[in-house]
Parts: C-alpha cells; structure tokens; sequence
C-alpha cells in the first residue's frame, strides 16, 4: 500500500529515546561555533536563504562542510570518558546472538533477514518452523548481502521481498543502495537460491510492485524521466509480463502529478480468490480505490479515507479512518468493516460492509492479518495490547475470540500464514524483554516460540503510566521508567520521547539500549503519547493536523512540566529527543521552551517547515502539515517553522543534530541548514551526519551502535555529573 511506502517513519531507536531540553549544563563545554565553509557571495536566491547550497545534498562544497561539522562533534562525544564504555555495550546489544530472529512464513518455511559481526550487511536465510522453535535452528543461508555487494562492488542494503503468491517459488527482492528508499527489484528463486536469469529486473527507483500472477507484476515507477508526482513518486501503473521490457510494459492507470503516488495492490487468499485494488493517493491520509478488471478499472464506493487492508475467504477487509455510511449503517471511524468480493466486483460503486471490530473511547486499531480461516487483530486500549481472532459466519455475521496472552504489553503481529492457522505474536513491555508466542488461531492454543533474554537489571526499576494536564485541559497520558528508590527531589537525569504525527501510536517496547545506557546509569525514561499520534484512533491524530499543530507542543511541553512540578527532574538535567517528525517537534520545543531543557537530541528532522515541499518527499506531508500555498497554512507554519524561527540572544540549550546523506525520505538538508543557521547566530550545538543508512540511524549494526552510543554521551554530558576530566 502506498502509505505504507512513503510513512515518515518514527525513530524510537532501540538505541536511545526521546528527549526534553534545558539550559546548557556547565559540565558540559561546546566546541565553539564557526561556519566550517565559507558563504559565497549571495545570489537572488539565497538572499533570503543563504544555506541553499547545502540543499545540494552530495555537491563538494555541502559534503566537505559535512566532514568539517563531523569531525568537530566527533572530537567532543568519542572524546568524552563514557563515549567508549557507551560504544562498547551498544554494539555488543546490536551484535548479540541470542536476538530473536524476525519469522516470515514462506513456501512452507520460516525465513528471516539476519546481521551481526560476521554478517554486516546481512544474510537472508531459512529453517522449518519446527527448527525455529526449537533451541537451535538449523539456518539455511538463501542470500548473503555481504557477498552480493563484494562482488557487485556495491553497498546493498536489504530492502525485502514480495513473493508470487501461490507457488511462492519467485520473490522480487529488493535492495537499496546504502540505505535510501530508492530501491532495485530483482526477480530470484527460493528453489536455486539464485537470481533468475533473464527474470524480472527493475532498476533503481522509488517504486512499487505486485504480483498479478506468477508472470505478471503490477507495478508504479518513474516510466518516463521526470513523470512523477511533486513528491518524486509514481502515478502511473502499468502491466509488465514475463520477457517483455519495460518500455513495452501495458498501462493500466495514470493519476496526475498533483496526487501524493498511486500504486496497486494484489490481495490473494487460501481459497484461491483474489482482487487487485488500484491506491491513488490523492493526499497522504485520503485516496481513490479503483478495481481492476479486464475491462479496465472501476471506482470503489468509499470514503477517502477507508482504505482496503486484507482478503479472506472472499471478503475484502477495510480500515475506517473516518465514518463510513452504507447500506443504511454507519460504521466509525477507527473500525474494520468486511465487503464481500462477489459483490463488490458485480457493483463496485454501492458496498455493504458488515462490522467486524468497532473501537470504544479509549481504544485503537493495531495489525489487521490473516490465517487460511480467520482473521487476527491486535487493537490497544489505554494503550495496553490485546490481541482477537474474528471468524467469518453466515449472514455477514464474525465471532471474536481474544488470546490469553500478557496484559500491560505492547502486542503485534510478526507474521501470519496465509496457507495455514498460526501466526506469530510478539509481547513486549518497557522492562519486559520480548516474548514471540506461536498462536493458532483455529484452536486458540498458545506456546512461546522464543524469548528474549534480559539486556539489563529491571529488578530495581518499575513502570508507571501518569497524565499530564495540556494547555486546553486535554489529559495526556504517559510513560515513565524509573528506579523503584527514585528520589523526588529534582535532581534526575531524564530523557522525554514523543513523536505525535502520522497516526504513529508510541505503545511499550522494551529497549536494551535505553535500559542498559541510561536506566542503569541513574536515568529515568518517559515517552509522551502526544496527540497528532494514533494511540486513541484517528481522532487523536486528527486534533494535531495542520494549523492545530500547536497542541501537540502542548501537549508535549506539559508532559515536562509535570515531571518538573513533580520534581521527578528539573530543567537542569531534563533532555528531549525525537526523529523524523519528532524531529521537528524537538526542532520547536527547542524554541519555544528554551528553558524547559537542557538537552535536544533531534533526530533526521523536518525543520525548514517553508521549504519542506520542496525538499526529498516533503509535498507528500501537506495533508499531516498544511501548505505554504495556503495563506493561514503558511501563517501557522511561518510561526513554528524552527529553521526560521532562531531568535539571536535567547540562551538556548546545546542540541545534537544528526541526519544521514543517504535519507532521499526527509534528506538531510533540514538538519544542515539548521546548524548552519545556529553557527550564524553563534549558538552552541553538536552536528553529526551519518554517511549511510536511509532514514534511520546507519546501515548496518555498527553505524547504529555509533550513532547510539554518540546519542547517550551527549547526555549524560548535558544531564549527568561529570565523570573523569573534560575535554
């Protein structure tokens, strides 16, 4: 689904948290401020905007600032007495063997995507589900990444793969040039374990396949050099069948360069029915669906934001996010509602659905899968996890039955098999290591297929859920890890995470890093379930859109001033910390609450909010953010804009900024021309760019463990005594 493609995706990294900001700790001395590379002469177009420039994000010029800005924070963190300790128990996290391996159920077997020291950028691999679950599976390797890009001479990173459905003998696997969404599809043969001579081949593009048949894939791309939409995705899906090259591929549809990208999606089940559903992605949170036929497409008869999700036993299943009326029922927005295919395909325009799941008040939709019989859905209340299996029944009618599976943990859907009746459910709480239960959704049975070893001492710790008082009286609820002793006195270290945006729900997840890193160093850990996030279902998220943005700062700035006014820590040793769109929440509250925190750790962050259409795959977000074509849009974001918005002379705390080159997502230029303007104005701050990885943190295990270990010794440089001499 398109969405899911161009999701700016929120980076709780398992590495570090979030954070709130306070005023600069006096342990912790900055480099001094200095523009690494000399401004030219201004042109017409920088007069306004002098740091265009770094916009170009792979020119010379922007690249050897890079290195100069690198070198300079590099110098400060590795040089710091924790840095080495922090390194070295972050890659020994990343590199552990007894992780539990990610399970796919494929072609009757379990497959997984693995890395660690012998494996660096990963080997593909697979084992019977009995070996699986057993103590030591044995690992059949169908793909060794590290070895395709030695003798490619290439950086393959592992993108994924979409198998042919019913053979499932074929898989398009796709691989990325260091990181970047940007990805080439090439056709390989699970039976070989080879790429397939003269099979499918799709070069480098941000694009989008499915499998129509065991020949023919559906697929959206850039066909033509510049024909994409404003946000640099496809709008045009054609056909392309087995030998045929891809100038001779069959259009079947074309949207236009003002939609956000159109793609299809095949949906098949164990009963051999299957539909494919053409997505054209109006704006980012509402679309048009179209049915193929072979007489050409047909609209669906649904809202623009009810969105087709999964098929079984010849239903199609949807998701509400917003109010569906139909055949004289109203169905509510955050509920799963089922369409018989038969008569969806003999009327696509008038659908009847029947409910299977309605939210209450405090309740949200989470995975939507299927087995061969049933369909699995894990939903949240209160932001607790609960997990149900709904069978169809004659006259449009389900039964539920919920698996008795842990309370107070965060639950998701690993996997499922399509063919047969297990899944796959993973349980996790904030000092609960990760438990993968092997459930079957006929009989309901349940045993643990894995568990994760404790990464660190939780004995002496405990998990509490407060709420916090915004601005126009709006609870908001939140998370806080502590030591069962802390005293309240003010005076501990604590790290604040929230993302808020995108219908991006913050459930608890257990983090080895955060847990080892900072809880056992005397820290404490919060994480805000802000609005603008999904954790109370699309109203939740639709209460921060565009010009209402201000109460998720709100909402965020409160959630600090309770942890103060409780004195659980104060603005000396609070930090902040979020990614992506959390980024450009740290972005503003480093602004507007300068002296709230005295740490900003922001995250490849949107923070150039007037120029964010123009910059990687920013137009997509004008649905999340509104448009400077808006004249009260423009206004707002004018106001909260944080590249536009440094105030000379205000005492703001040190932040670390970081971005990677390869993110064509958010790009790094947000992050570049950010610490450019704070060098400007001579305001203290910390600049890292990681030269691969995508939109994320690096790569491979190392390069996170890097930039994880580089996050938490920036704060316990800004929020903790200092250890040893400074530097």
């Amino acid at each position: 689904m398109v969405r899911a493609f161009l999701f700016v995706a929120t980076l709780v990294l398992a590495s570090a948290g979030t954070i709130v900001r306070a005023q600069p700790a006096s342990n912790a001395p900055s480099p001094a401020p200095t523009q690494s590379v000399p401004a030219p002469a201004a042109s017409a177009a920088e007069a306004a905007d002098p740091y265009l420039w770094l916009e170009d994000v792979s020119s010379p010029r922007a690249l050897a600032w890079v290195h100069a800005e690198n070198a300079k924070s590099l110098g400060v963190l590795e040089s710091d007495p924790r840095y080495a300790g922090l390194y070295a128990d972050a890659l020994t996290i990343a590199q552990a063997k007894d992780r539990i391996p990610q399970p796919e159920f494929l072609a009757g077997k379990i497959y997984n995507f693995w890395q660690d020291a012998q494996h660096v950028r990963g080997i593909w691999r697979s084992t019977t589900l009995a070996g699986y679950t057993g103590a030591a599976p044995n690992w059949t390797t169908v793909l060794d990444l590290d070895a395709l890009s030695a003798r490619e001479h290439a950086n393959w990173v592992w993108k994924g793969e979409s198998c042919a459905w019913r053979l499932e003998q074929r898989c398009l696997v796709f691989l990325s040039d260091g990181g970047e969404d940007a990805i080439t599809a090439r056709e390989f043969d699970l039976r070989t374990r080879a790429f397939v001579p003269g099979g499918f081949a799709l070069p480098r593009g941000k694009q989008t396949e499915s499998w129509e048949d065991s020949d023919t894939l559906l697929v959206a791309r850039e066909w033509t050099p510049g024909e994409t939409t404003a946000s640099g995705y496809a709008y045009d899906v054609r056909r392309l069948r087995r030998g045929q090259a891809l100038s001779s591929a069959v259009e079947i549809f074309r949207g236009k360069r003002s939609d956000v990208a159109v793609s299809a999606d095949v949906y098949d089940d164990a009963q051999n029915e299957h539909v494919s559903i053409i997505d054209r992605g109006v704006t980012f949170f509402t679309s048009e669906q179209y049915l193929l036929t072979p007489h050409g497409v047909r609209r669906l008869g649904v809202p623009p934001k009810v969105h087709p999700t999964a098929l079984l036993a010849g239903r199609l299943l949807f998701k509400l996010e917003q109010d569906w009326t139909a055949g004289g029922e109203t169905f509510k927005q955050g509920s799963l509602v089922a369409v018989g295919l038969a008569a969806l395909k003999a009327d696509p325009a008038h659908l009847k659905p029947s409910l299977v799941f309605a939210p209450g008040p405090l309740d949200s939709l989470g995975d939507v899968a299927t087995t061969a019989t049933h369909v699995v859905v894990t939903t949240y209340h209160n932001v607790r996890g609960r997990t149900f299996v709904y069978t169809p029944l004659p006259n449009d009618r389900w039964s539920v039955r919920r698996l008795d599976l842990p309370d107070n943990s965060s639950i998701t859907l690993a996997d499922t098999d399509a063919r047969g009746e297990d899944a796959f459910v993973s349980a996790v709480g904030y000092l609960t290591p990760t438990t993968l239960w092997l459930a079957n959704a006929q009989s309901g049975a349940l045993a643990i297929a894995k568990a994760l070893p404790p990464r660190f001492d939780a004995s002496k710790d405990v998990v509490e859920q407060r709420s916090a008082t915004s601005k126009d009286g709006t609870q908001i609820p939140y998370f806080i890890l502590h030591a069962k002793n802390m005293v309240l006195d003010g005076s501990n270290p604590t790290i604040l995470n929230a993302y808020g945006g995108f219908q991006v729900s913050l459930t608890p997840t257990y983090s080895a890093s955060i847990g080892r890193l900072w809880l056992e160093r005397g820290g404490v850990f919060v994480v805000a379930n802000i609005r603008g996030g999904g954790e109370f279902g699309p109203a939740w998220h639709e209460a921060g859109l565009k010009t209402h943005r201000q109460r998720i700062y709100d909402d965020f700035a409160a959630v600090a001033q309770d942890l103060i006014a409780r004195k659980v820590t104060s603005p000396r040793r609070l930090g902040i910390q979020g990614g992506s769109n959390g980024g450009l929440l740290m972005g503003v509250e480093f602004e507007q609450h300068p002296d709230l925190w005295n740490a900003v750790d922001i995250q490849v962050p949107l923070l150039d909010m007037l120029r964010y259409e123009q910059i990687e795959a920013g137009a997509s977000w004008v649905g999340e953010y509104g448009s400077v074509s808006v004249p009260a849009e423009r206004a707002f974001l004018a106001s909260i804009s944080p590249y536009n918005n440094i105030v000379p002379g205000v005492k703001y705390p040190e932040p670390f900024i970081w971005t990677t080159t390869k993110d064509d997502r958010v790009g790094p230029q947000h992050a570049r021309k950010f610490a450019a303007r704070l060098s400007e104005l001579g305001i203290p701050y910390l600049f890292y760019e990681v030269t691969e990885g995508g939109h994320g943190a690096g790569a491979n295990l190392n390069e996170r463990a890097q930039t994880t270990a580089l996050e938490m010794t920036y704060f316990a440089r800004q929020l903790m005594d200092p250890v040893g001499p400074k530097t």
